[in-house]
């Protein structure tokens, strides 16, 4: 979550010349109705049952950049099609930059785990997933790094 998933997921898809997908714009897309609405009339859980049925169906398919939420690396079963299904990269940043970024967007209101005190949520969020992405085959801190830097990193290392 601001990490710059979303822009850096359309910069390259448009250089690679392949499809770009959100799982979590596919989900909103299926359901109808938009993310805090699936948490509030659903719960968590039904959301990230359709995340992983999602993630696995896009992956089923090359030539794509597929954008995952950020819990979706939760789930053993997530991790394992993620990998099965191509090169996955972890893009981190740090507080203060995820603070400005959600805050800049006006992204925290959208964002069910960020209800409240979005910096108590963020710390919370960042230590209970500190190792979530360590699966991952790259991880790219993107604190000090434009969208359109990342992606050319990326596509260097691919």
């Amino acid at each position: 979550m601001g990490t710059g998933k979303s822009t850096v997921s359309q910069l390259l898809a448009k250089r690679l010349g392949w499809t770009r997908i959100d799982t979590d714009e596919e989900i909103v897309r299926r359901a109808g109705k938009s993310i805090p609405d699936i948490f509030a009339s659903d719960g968590e859980q039904m959301f990230r049952d359709m995340e992983s049925r999602v993630l696995r169906e896009l992956l089923e398919e090359s030539g794509r950049v597929v954008a995952t939420g950020g819990g979706a690396v939760l789930r053993e079963e997530n991790r394992r099609s993620m990998r099965a299904g191509g090169w996955v990269v972890a893009l981190a940043a740090d507080k203060p930059s995820l603070l400005a970024r959600v805050a800049a967007g006006g992204d925290a209101a959208g964002r069910p785990l960020l209800a409240g005190d979005a910096e108590a949520r963020i710390d919370a969020l960042l230590a209970a997933r500190r190792h979530a992405y360590d699966f991952a085959h790259a991880t790219v801190d993107t604190s000090r790094l434009s969208p359109e830097e990342v992606a050319e990193l990326l596509l260097r290392w691919m």
